[in-house]
């Protein structure tokens, strides 16, 4: 049985044991589903479609503790779980357990669903036929003056928030920093705080970053100083947002925090290319889970940044999978130098790893520094560096096995230019796979280095 939206059939191609483990809420999940992966505690397995190819449902039972084993459903069409245990957490491990056996080869094809998982799939299938249509990207509101006095009510808030914030600054510049590494949150939270009422969450996190960067080590003063007088010429820029060109008011307004619908930035230009997907990577702050997905086109060689959000525990988007690529449209956020990226209309079904497109390190340098001079607050920019090389910190030897000094590694192409490197992460397993041979490596140039994130050789992408 397939289900067909539009006359479009959806077709789930296999999926590997890291697209399934990057569906898990958090790290104790994931490794209770790799426990559950084996095919003993499992009964009455089954998958709708071929078991070796695609599929469009998975049913267990799994024993557990108690008599009665726990009834598993999984809809691969969304994905989505349906499970008799009692967790909160989504999907729960006993989901993630039959999806890990499914990749593994040893779930069996069966035509029909289990009688325990019918009735929800049949009801999700029949959901499916007949979706609500989504809204038209740049579709006007319902009620187009209540939505102008909301925006107008939004955009009073966060600029007493910014000018707050403004006189706040103002205030350390007048009196010091001194101190301020003793202070930590009590002197930024309840900045943040009066910044989160006024619906200017972006420059909230920056405010909350300045008591890390004030215990960050003994050139904490330094960084500090930079930090306030980035979020000084924020402030600055703010107050003159009317008047500033329409790209860089749209990168103040994002650095800030004013939302943007998803629906408006579809309603920007489609960039249609085979996308790679390089990394993904989860980052938890202020109860806030953030994957962030590093792509890059195949023949265009644009980077881009897909971000998904979710509240811990809940599931995040794991359509975009380190390791394969997928033919599709991007549509960027509008921006002085646009990065972040929606996927629109999707090609095909995703596939492995093409040709991975990449760049010098001088096009990186000079790329970076376009970046900065039309988005000063840029804090890291996606790259693809090609045929470097690890260059160890002068008097290190690279074969012994203490750890790579902070500040000495680089990464030097065959035209003698070196990247620093950020820290030493990543470059032991480097070393490892390509024996300090040239190779592709992806990662992000910050203002402290380049930040590795995976290399590309000749047996595929190696996460780091």
């Amino acid at each position: 049985m397939s289900v067909a939206v539009d006359t479009v059939e959806i077709v789930i191609t296999p999926w590997s044991v890291e697209q399934v483990l990057a569906l898990a809420p958090d790290a104790s999940s994931a490794a209770a589903g790799r426990k559950l992966s084996a095919p003993a505690p499992w009964s009455q397995t089954g998958v709708l479609g071929p078991a070796g190819g695609t599929g469009e449902a998975l049913w267990g039972l799994c024993q557990g503790s108690g008599k009665t084993p726990y009834q598993t459903v999984v809809d691969l069409t969304g994905p989505a779980y349906k499970c008799s245990c009692p967790s909160r957490k989504f999907p729960c491990k006993h989901a993630l357990g039959l999806l890990l056996l499914w990749a593994g080869g040893a779930v069996p094809e069966a035509s029909a669903p289990a009688a325990f998982g019918e009735a929800w799939l049949s009801a999700r299938a029949e959901k499916a036929t007949h979706p609500v249509p989504p809204a038209r990207p740049g579709a006007p509101p319902a009620d187009p003056a209540a939505a102008a006095r909301r925006v107008e009510q939004r955009a009073a808030r966060t600029s007493a928030g910014v000018e707050e914030l403004s006189r706040w600054l103002r205030d350390q510049a007048r009196t010091g920093l001194a101190g301020a590494d003793h202070a930590g949150y009590q002197r930024t939270d309840p900045v943040a705080a009066r910044l989160v009422d006024a619906q200017a969450g972006a420059l909230a996190t920056a405010v909350r970053r300045l008591a890390r960067v004030a215990v960050s080590g003994p050139d904490w003063s330094a960084r500090l100083l930079e930090e306030h007088a980035m979020l000084h010429l924020l402030t600055a820029a703010h107050a003159r947002l009317d008047t500033l060109p329409a790209p860089l008011a749209a990168t103040v307004r994002s650095r800030v925090g004013y939302p943007v619908r998803t629906e408006d930035v579809l309603a920007e230009p489609a960039v249609r290319d085979r996308w790679s997907v390089l990394d993904l990577r989860d980052h938890v702050e202020d109860r806030l889970v953030t994957r962030r997905a590093h792509l890059v086109g195949e023949r265009t060689g644009r980077t881009a940044v897909v971000l998904s959000f979710a509240p811990p525990g809940r599931p995040l988007d794991a359509s975009l999978v380190p390791a394969t690529s997928i033919e599709a449209d991007l549509h960027f956020h509008p921006g002085a130098h646009p990065l972040r990226a929606v996927v629109g209309a999707r090609h095909g079904d995703p596939g492995p790893l093409g040709v991975v497109a990449a760049e010098t390190v001088g096009a990186a340098h000079a790329r970076w520094a376009g970046a900065l001079a039309a988005d000063p607050w840029l804090g890291e920019l996606p790259v693809v560096l090609a045929d470097v090389a690890l260059a160890a910190p002068v008097g290190h030897a690279p074969t012994t096995r203490t750890a790579p000094e902070r500040d000495g590694w680089s990464l030097v192409d065959t035209a003698g230019h070196a990247a620093p490197l950020a820290g030493s992460e990543g470059v032991w397993t480097v070393l490892a796979v390509t024996g300090g041979l040239p190779c592709t490596v992806a990662g992000d140039w910050t203002p402290d280095g380049l930040r590795l994130s995976a290399a590309v050789t000749g047996e595929g992408l190696v996460r780091l």
